[in-house]
């Protein structure tokens, strides 16, 4: 009996050996010109394919990027309206007599133009607590939901910072470190750093219920554009856009200038259709694009965290919060004494 089993795993090895083999990615390869290292929104690349490994005559050609079907004529094709950063490019070939086969290759696609510089303009200060190590802010009218960090501090809050009134005040177990917040739904999302999990309040901060997440590396920032997608960053070059209802994360951007692709965006604000981003260690907010995570802008505030009170622990700019109505930005850092009432100046 022994014997027959081990006959039949033998038998099994060998079939899914030859299943391996024998793809159809090997049936062609990918060749570009112009032959680059990268290439950028809007050009257009003519595809040539090689070493093909059968004889029958091609009836279609299709080419995808990140499942986007990019325009083409003839041999050529434009990249046009799509994700940014590493790609797949994906060629599937239809022969006349209905086999199929496929081939992919990576580029790396830039965005088309340089970011534009922005400068602040503070419209108003206000006192905030500079033991908060913040990391999310969002407005509810004029109430702020701030998340804070740090181990055995993490709380998620909401105040108003007009008037400096703290409403409700919530504190994590000691073993999550709590990161970037949204409200969403009428519901308030919480992340943790490490912890792969987020929390769920009612807009009256009653936890709710908690969610995984699998695919990013850790819990930074968190926005949504008012609709259906929610927008995570985790420290690396991607942000990943979450389900409206299971928050696992569907897909990603990544995010680019013209000449390179950046990482380290932290806390996010979605805001007239654009995300703004916190640059984890550096005085500059970028101005992305949701679509293809172009880097259209960045903000210069340096000077900013000389304007509060110099503490042995005062940290990094982190915390930023659009108010509609009055269609200015709220900015804050991690034990900052003040956030500031700004607009944003081209």
């Amino acid at each position: 009996m022994l014997k027959k089993i081990l006959y039949i795993t033998l038998i099994l090895s060998v079939l899914n050996s030859c299943k391996k083999t024998t793809t159809a990615q090997a049936a062609f390869t990918i060749q570009l010109r112009p032959i680059q290292s990268e290439y950028h929104e809007g050009d257009t690349i003519e595809v040539y394919l090689t070493n093909k490994q059968f004889s029958e005559d091609i009836k279609q050609e299709l080419h995808t990027l990140h499942t986007i079907s990019l325009p083409s004529k003839a041999d050529k094709v434009v990249l046009k309206d799509i994700p940014l950063g590493k790609q797949k490019l994906k060629v599937d070939l239809l022969t006349t007599d209905g086999k199929r086969f496929t081939a992919q290759k990576e580029i790396t696609v830039l965005a088309k133009a340089a970011p534009e510089i922005y400068h602040y303009k503070i419209i108003a200060e206000y006192p905030h607590d500079k033991t908060a190590f913040t990391q999310g802010l969002e407005f509810i009218g004029d109430t702020l939901v701030e998340s804070t960090g740090e181990y055995g501090e993490s709380v998620i809050r909401k105040w108003n910072p007009f008037t400096g009134q703290v409403y409700k005040n919530v504190p994590l177990k000691a073993q999550y470190f709590g990161e970037g917040a949204t409200v969403f739904n009428d519901q308030v999302l919480q992340l943790t750093w490490r912890e792969a999990v987020g929390f769920i309040y009612d807009k009256n901060l009653n936890y709710l219920r908690s969610f995984p997440y699998h695919k990013s590396k850790e819990g930074w920032g968190l926005c949504h554009n008012g609709k259906d997608k929610l927008y995570k960053s985790d420290g690396s070059e991607k942000i990943w856009i979450l389900h409206p209802e299971t928050f696992s994360e569907v897909d990603s951007l990544q995010l680019c200038t013209n000449t390179s692709i950046f990482s380290n965006a932290n806390e996010l604000e979605y805001a007239e259709g654009k995300i703004y981003a916190n640059t984890f260690l550096k005085d500059g907010i970028m101005i992305i694009n949701p679509h293809n995570g172009a880097i259209e802008g960045v903000v210069d505030v340096r000077g900013l965290k000389d304007k509060v009170e110099q503490t042995p622990n005062l940290d990094v700019l982190n915390g930023i919060a659009y108010h509609p109505q009055r269609k200015t930005f709220f900015i804050t850092g991690k034990r900052w004494s003040k956030i500031f009432e700004v607009v944003f100046i081209k």
